[in-house]
């Protein structure tokens, strides 16, 4: 039973993990940058550590310095949230090696999936559809030009390693492919130490359907239904939903088929993500996503399971206490990503002190944060500064109550997304379901 774990991250994520590990008994290690001092997690833990500078590589990424956090503290186990470490083999071997317990899947499952390339060989020879493109990453302009002219434009660079957006360049002409190149390369080291890249078929109008799994020990793996993520603003989602609007119950039972072969295929252990697209009613394997995501509330609030409980269960080596038979999907659940960016001024970040804020409330209405009034917002890290998540009965009394939730948030003092998403959820093509992955940058 593990007793104490650090948490190697920030903001709203760690303070969700601290809350589940008081529920379960676990006591909590913040770490910190200067910058963080007076973030909430820092206060919410049991005890909190400074780990350097403002700047990731000399806190948050600085792997010695988590590892020396841990050792003086005593903490047993260490859980990496999302982002930052989260995705990093390297990080989770070290950890396994020194004998403090990586919460999440093993080192060997998260190099498996986290080499895109590999991933889809491994999706592929699981009889998992994936999306045309290329079997290796790109060692020149000729190959990427022949590659291109195969599958046919557009067509899009991605990054091997790392995701989120970045390292991502869509090309609509065999012209513009080594500039596209070029600069995928560039993003992509300077992210992730890694500036290999590999092509693939660009869909114009895919929805993106992923699916909630869990696994332990006992090789039990358990589907916790899906999420539309298709609401997304150059690569990084926005709005989220569960379940999606624009499968059928055969589709469901499709590719959660396709979630269950590829988590075999891996030998994965922990909570995880395996993402698709949906293109002209047939899917293709995206990625595999070896952490907790950001949008898990919505699917908790659907299938009142708690996520981050089961995920550290499973890292103690229980046994899930539930089958398949036992998932249950029930009502609709919605979450707004609520960034400090200004949306009039191409969404600039907007870093700062909050003067004034108001948090909704109400029946099925939750909000996961690390702010608060007079708390000043760093320029240092991602611009997430609060989730806002709904639940209803039906869709429809879902978007009924986001609305009102998005009317009551205040944030006063910085710039933020919320009027952005209230033109989204306000918009009849979005209530009528109508949804893909340029639905942005369409309408």
């Amino acid at each position: 039973m593990l007793k104490k774990i650090l948490i190697a991250n920030r903001g709203e994520i760690a303070i969700r993990i601290i809350r589940a590990c008081k529920e379960l008994g676990i006591e909590t290690v913040a770490i910190y940058s200067e910058a963080d001092s007076n973030s909430l997690h820092t206060k919410f833990a049991d005890e909190a550590v400074c780990i350097g500078p403002p700047p990731p590589k000399q806190s948050y990424l600085s792997i010695p310095r988590i590892l020396s956090a841990c050792e003086v503290t005593g903490a047993e186990g260490v859980h990496p949230g999302y982002g930052f470490l989260a995705e990093n083999s390297n990080f989770a071997g070290i950890c396994e090696e020194n004998g403090f317990k990586f919460i999440g899947p093993s080192s060997e499952a998260i190099l498996a999936v986290g080499d895109k390339i590999n991933a889809r060989k491994l999706a592929k020879k699981a009889g998992i559809p994936i999306i045309p493109g290329s079997n290796t990453s790109i060692t020149s302009i000729d190959e990427a030009k022949t590659i291109g002219k195969e599958i046919g434009y557009p067509v899009i660079v991605k990054a091997l390693s790392g995701g989120g957006g970045r390292g991502m360049r869509i090309v609509n002409s065999s012209e513009k492919l080594e500039k596209a190149i070029t600069i995928a390369q560039q993003e992509a080291k300077g992210n992730f130490g890694d500036e290999k890249v590999y092509i693939e078929k660009y869909f114009k109008k895919p929805r993106h359907i992923e699916i909630q799994i869990l696994a332990d020990e006992f090789n039990n793996i358990v589907c916790l239904g899906e999420r539309e993520c298709s609401i997304q603003r150059k690569h990084q989602k926005l709005i989220e939903e569960a379940p999606s609007p624009g499968i059928t119950d055969k589709q469901r039972e499709e590719i959660e088929k396709y979630a269950i072969a590829m988590i075999n295929a891996v030998g994965y252990r922990s909570a995880g993500t395996v993402e698709f697209l949906l293109d002209d009613n047939h899917f293709y394997f995206l990625e595999v996503n070896a952490r907790v995501q950001v949008e898990h509330p919505i699917t908790e609030m659907v299938t009142g399971i708690d996520i981050i409980k089961e995920q550290l269960l499973i890292a103690e080596g229980k046994k899930l206490e539930f089958t398949q038979k036992d998932i249950h999907i029930k009502g609709h659940a919605i979450e707004c990503r609520i960034n400090a960016e200004d949306p009039k001024n191409n969404f600039a970040p907007s870093p700062g002190k909050i003067k004034a804020l108001y948090i909704p409330g109400g029946f099925g209405v939750r909000v996961d944060t690390h702010i608060y009034g007079q708390y000043k917002i760093p320029p240092n890290y991602d611009s997430l500064i609060a989730k806002l998540i709904v639940y209803g009965d039906t869709r429809a009394q879902c978007i009924t109550r986001i609305e009102r939730a998005l009317s009551e948030l205040l944030i006063d003092g910085i710039h933020t997304t919320i009027s952005f998403h209230q033109k989204i959820i306000k918009d009849e093509r979005f209530k009528k379901g109508e949804l893909h992955t340029h639905f942005i940058e369409e309408f």
